[in-house]
């Protein structure tokens, strides 16, 4: 995780989204960085309109603004159209192979 800022960028915002307090040593301990990454991290998540609290001091840390929420999953034409008719698609019964299979066990 520690090359990919992307990844690392997630598994960070999925942490703060327990709404648990954070300290710094802790973030960057899970993430296996440095605790100026972590902090650069969440400066990053902030650009990017995440409202991350923060306490400074001895016992400070991070942690997702309470009420906040990460936006919904959003999807361009293309994959709303693949997933739109893939739920549409009733599901297909089982071939005679997979149920003779089930039947085995």
């Amino acid at each position: 995780m520690r090359n990919d800022p992307t990844g690392r960028a997630l598994q960070l915002l999925s942490l703060l989204q327990t709404h648990r307090f954070w300290h710094c040593a802790e973030l960057a301990a899970r993430l296996d960085v440095t605790q100026r990454t972590v902090r650069r991290d969440i400066d990053r998540l902030r650009d990017l309109g995440y409202p991350v609290d923060s306490t400074s001091g001895k016992y400070g840390g991070y942690r997702l603004a309470t009420g906040a929420h990460v936006p919904p999953l959003i999807l361009d034409d293309d994959e709303s159209v693949a997933v739109a008719s893939d739920c549409a698609t009733p599901p297909r019964p089982p071939s005679e192979a997979s149920k003779k299979h089930r039947c085995a066990r």
